[in-house]
């Protein structure tokens, strides 16, 4: 089950056109110019950086955010990210999302060393557990358990890691 809060409106409003009303216009406008320019930063520490000090976002040490790399630009802050992971190519995290009568907004926490893959899109309210791997063109939208390797459309865990297994490989 995912964690997201529901804000439910009309049946005949769409929900997208009020995206102002949940989100402050200027601020949407500054997190949008400072993404666009950490989606083509080659220098992870520097594009770490601007996500912690400028969006707002928990960036843990080490953690690698890959190319063209799209946080959420409505709700950045509510992205953690732990130490030693790796984001890969084209990754989407999304915090928020728009349906036709409703509006859904949840955190979105990704362990220590995690293997997040190429063109992953990760819906809003999951929590990717520590070193968990996820296969290139998942589509992330439930809970990963720390250690187990998730794939597919929608990600199912097809191993769940082995016990006694360090995130970092080492044995207990």
């Amino acid at each position: 089950m995912r964690r997201v809060e529901t804000i439910k409106l009309s049946e005949d409003v769409n929900s997208m056109q009020y995206w102002y009303r949940v989100a402050n216009p200027l601020r949407v406008c500054f997190n949008f110019v400072v993404i666009t320019i950490s989606r083509y930063l080659p220098f992870l520490g520097l594009k770490a950086f601007l996500l912690r000090k400028l969006l707002g976002m928990q960036v843990g040490p080490r953690a690698s955010v890959g190319l063209a790399v799209m946080p959420d630009v409505l709700f950045p802050e509510l992205i953690t990210i732990g130490a030693n992971t790796i984001i890969g190519y084209n990754t989407t995290i999304l915090t928020h999302e728009f349906l036709v009568s409703e509006f859904r907004r949840g955190p979105v926490q990704i362990g220590s060393h995690v293997l997040i893959g190429a063109n992953v899109t990760i819906l809003p309210g999951v929590i990717i557990g520590d070193g968990a791997r996820v296969g290139a063109g998942a589509l992330v939208n439930r809970d990963i358990p720390p250690g187990a390797l998730a794939a597919g459309v929608p990600a199912r865990v097809v191993d769940k890691g082995r016990k006694g297994v360090a995130p970092d490989g080492s044995t207990d």
